[in-house]
């Protein structure tokens, strides 16, 4: 198993969104980054755990806590033409872009990126870097145990 930590914008798709929906799963479309894209398709397995991060909000940071529920598959957005993530060169023979889908475990208490900043257990996190805009980053154990042990439970 895998550790990961997830972007996405709350005004697309928020914690809440995903506590909302039968089943409580959401297909993580529209990553259009290659390096993100490989690790979805190269690396995520279902059962996967994952940090589900708002971004590009007022306050950034986790909002839960999910697992991948779902081997990568082709994004379906890169075929619509009314889709923002459309993409005029994939083909359904020859796809560009994947998804998996992830299934919400629980909601946490927001831990800000500046609440993580504080932690030199956290020094070095990929999303913590500068310049780091990966939508998808892996976590090292030793992180995501750290998160999980000392910010995460309310």
């Amino acid at each position: 198993m895998r550790y990961w930590l997830m972007k996405s914008e709350p005004s697309d798709c928020s914690i809440d969104d995903l506590a909302a929906l039968p089943g409580q799963t959401v297909a993580w479309y529209g990553v259009r980054n290659y390096q993100a894209r490989n690790f979805m398709r190269d690396q995520m397995r279902a059962g996967d755990s994952v940090l589900f991060y708002h971004s590009n909000c007022k306050e950034p940071g986790i909002a839960g806590i999910a697992k991948v529920s779902s081997t990568a598959y082709p994004d379906a957005t890169q075929f619509d033409r009314n889709s923002k993530y459309f993409d005029p060169k994939a083909t359904p023979e020859q796809p560009r872009w994947f998804n998996v889908d992830v299934r919400l475990e629980r909601k946490i208490p927001l831990i800000s990126i500046n609440a993580l900043r504080r932690h030199p257990e956290l020094a070095r996190m990929r999303t913590l870097q500068r310049g780091n805009r990966l939508s998808i980053t892996p976590l090292d154990p030793a992180e995501w145990n750290f998160i999980l042990k000392n910010l995460a439970n309310p």
